[in-house]
């Protein structure tokens, strides 16, 4: 395993424990694509070097194999790197011009321009026990010009001929996030982007590609995922020829930019991979390198209450005592106030960037409550949107500059605000120290970082001074650092992720968030849509979800407590119903959720998940949490609805030791409480879902040997 360089054949190879990566440098020069899937002698992949040609009319058949393509010559395929020398000249010829081996497990491979001088370094690291490679690439201007990057890519992924190329991917919108789609590609392009200025809820940096004929558990699946929180874009081009490639990197939407004479671009991480075990060895195998590579990570999930259902804006001391009172009767660990606690904030048409605690609100500030909710055992988090702004604002008023703004053009107002250019330099120290001021002074254990609109009118004052800049870049790379300080500076602090819902989450944001807020939709049904998309890419151990009122807002529906309990501990368990309104039956119901989630969520977050039974393909839905060393697994299961009386239904469990008894505390419809592995995933576990919107959640433990 790791990298290999076999210097005769000039081939390269990335070996995990099951795949290979290999690519090669041909007699051009160009740094070509050879194989990538299960495992192969590399060196026996030096005749697909050889020098190709077709016609005229076609692309360039080497350069359409480059592993690092640029924007010239005969390659007419959407290009890695495209752009415009001072000049004029606007083609590029890579050729290779060396490599370092950094690591055991990373190599740098440099391609320079035959004439200019701009030379691209290519990162490559493999990941072995999860079969994944990360790649990345820096842009150097060796030049006394400046270059004008048009597109830069972060990889490009060749995967091999295949009869029919499949591609599955998420869309979606607010409050229906994470929806899974599946499409044929034919030749030409398809694209997944966001140019609203963040990752967005409408598609999200992650794919899949098949043959077609993957499931669950069989089929060969490559896939990526980019490390962007910003305007992104992933290009699947299938050429005439039946190849196909996928590139992924920031969207060259509006985001040209001048790299300067001496200067350094460098790429978001895209990272690769291939799994021979369908859909859901993809999932677990992205799940264990964000545990072990992306995420902060480390801390028990806390049960969360949030106060925002039940006051809104009318935030107040008093009654957020009561509300943490009974939180605390429910087990809750972390109390958190939402948007209402700060400036003249008493709906979404003002105060938004004044953070001062409103003293109407809170007369003897924060700490009162604070020592309210420590008193009860629990700990205090609060919401903040530190980069946008209402007009109606101190902030606002004091500085107009700041936000996103096109001269002799009005700026759009979303949900009553406009965005702050977080790329500014006294913007960003801004939001540091208010940010820095308010951890500082009170005993705050959780932050929810939210950002409720997209960007517009993004133009940075002065418009003249910032004309070879991109503001999108700059804001996301503002955004990293402030949060990468505060992590820094506040370690005991716990964030979370949120835009509008689900619509900042990827590799990037990941590697600073503790946890993420997927959608604003808490319906318990169309969160089991949402949370089966998010989880074929990104990991259940991040995943909030909360319990809330029924029936719910967004549908209409009713649905039982111990449903919209089962759905949210697929989870992070989180409450955000009006618990004030409870009656005592179901506040004792919902404490024994509690206490239940308490005793699996280790499970949960530390293991693996397995797609049992989606409710995108009839009426039940299940999933099931296998720890890592097997002693334990927790399934979910439910059922929408009831057609035609009683069928007996089974479920085949995964991931067990086949040898080892396993037992279960009696449920309704199961006398037996031991059973072998070999039962559970070949005969199955027998389900009693009866009547509409059942649910039920087994836990198994591992007996001892004797």
């Amino acid at each position: 395993m790791g990298i290999h360089y076999w210097e005769q054949e000039n081939i390269f190879e990335l070996r995990t424990e099951r795949s290979s990566y290999v690519f090669g440098v041909n007699e051009q020069g160009i740094l070509q694509h050879l194989y990538w899937g299960e495992p192969v002698e590399a060196r026996e992949c030096a005749p697909l070097l050889a020098i190709r040609t077709h016609s005229s009319f076609d692309n360039d058949l080497n350069s359409d194999q480059a592993e690092y393509g640029g924007r010239g010559g005969g390659n007419y395929a959407e290009p890695c790197l495209h752009v415009h020398f001072s000049d004029g000249v606007r083609d590029l010829k890579l050729r290779y011009a060396g490599c370092e081996l950094v690591s055991e497990n990373r190599i740098s491979i440099r391609l320079s321009d035959d004439h200019y001088p701009l030379r691209v370094e290519l990162g490559y690291t493999a990941i072995p026990e999860v079969d994944l490679i990360e790649r990345d690439v820096r842009i150097f201007n060796g030049g006394d010009t400046p270059v004008r990057v048009i597109q830069a890519m972060a990889a490009s992924w060749t995967l091999p001929p295949l009869r029919d190329y499949r591609l599955t991917h998420v869309t979606g919108r607010w409050a229906g996030e994470y929806q899974l789609r599946s499409q044929p590609l034919s030749e030409g392009r398809r694209v997944l982007e966001s140019r609203r200025g963040f990752t967005g809820p409408h598609s999200n940096p992650w794919f899949a590609v098949d043959n077609g004929r993957a499931d669950e558990e069989t089929g060969k699946v490559w896939f990526g995922a980019l490390a962007w929180s910003g305007n992104w874009k992933i290009t699947a081009e299938k050429s005439n020829f039946g190849r196909l490639h996928v590139l992924g990197g920031i969207n060259d939407f509006d985001g040209a930019f001048e790299l300067g004479p001496g200067a350094v671009y460098s790429s978001p991480v895209f990272t690769g991979g291939y799994v021979s075990g369908g859909f859901g060895a993809m999932s677990r195998n992205l799940h264990l390198y964000q545990s072990r590579y992306i995420l902060p990570g480390g801390r028990v999930r806390k049960v969360l209450y949030n106060s925002w259902e039940a006051t809104g804006f009318a935030v107040n001391v008093q009654e957020q005592k009561k509300l943490a009172r009974q939180a605390a009767r429910l087990g809750v660990e972390r109390f958190v106030v939402d948007d209402g606690w700060f400036g003249a904030r008493n709906s979404d048409m003002a105060g938004l960037g004044d953070w001062t605690v409103n003293p109407e609100k809170f007369p003897l500030g924060l700490q009162e409550l604070i020592d309210e909710v420590k008193g009860f055992g629990m700990d205090f988090g609060l919401w903040v949107e530190p980069e946008s702004v209402n007009p109606d604002s101190d902030l606002y008023r004091q500085h107009p500059d700041w936000v996103y703004q096109f001269p002799n053009r009005e700026g759009t107002l979303l949900r009553n605000q406009l965005m702050l250019n977080l790329g500014h330099p006294e913007v960003k120290a801004f939001v540091l120290e208010f940010m820095t001021e308010l951890l500082d002074s009170y005993d705050i254990s959780f932050i929810k970082w939210d950002m409720n609109r997209t960007v517009t009118e993004p133009g940075a004052f002065p418009l003249a001074e910032h004309a070879g800049d991109s503001v999108w870049i700059r804001h996301v790379e503002h955004l990293y650092e402030i949060w990468a300080e505060l992590r820094q500076r506040f370690p005991q602090v716990e964030f979370e992720t949120c835009a509008g819902g689900g619509a900042r989450i990827d590799l990037g944001m990941l590697r600073y968030a503790d946890q993420a807020w997927i959608s604003d939709n808490t319906d318990a049904l169309d969160r089991l849509l949402i949370q089966e998309g998010f989880c074929y890419a990104y990991s259940p151990s991040v995943m909030m979800c909360w319990v809330t009122e029924s029936p719910h807002g967004m549908n209409g529906r009713s649905l039982p407590l111990a449903f919209r309990f089962h759905s949210a501990m697929m989870g992070g368990l989180g409450i955000g119903a009006d618990i004030g309104k409870w009656s005592d039956a179901e506040l004792s119901e919902a404490a024994r959720f509690v206490a239940q989630y308490k005793k699996i969520r280790h499970v949960i977050a530390e293991g693996s998940l397995y797609r049992l039974a989606s409710v995108r393909e009839g009426g039940l839905a299940a999933g099931q949490y296998v720890s890592p060393d097997r002693q334990e697994t927790v399934v979910f299961a439910f059922r929408q609805a009831q057609h035609f009386g009683y069928s007996e239904q089974r479920i085949t469990l995964r991931g067990l030791d086949p040898d080892a008894v396993y037992s279960m505390e009696a449920a309704e419809g199961l006398t037996q409480t031991l059973w072998h592995g070999s039962t559970l995933m070949n005969l199955g576990l027998p389900l009693s879902l009866s009547g509409d919107y059942a649910s039920r959640m087994i836990h198994l433990q591992r007996q001892p040997a004797r």
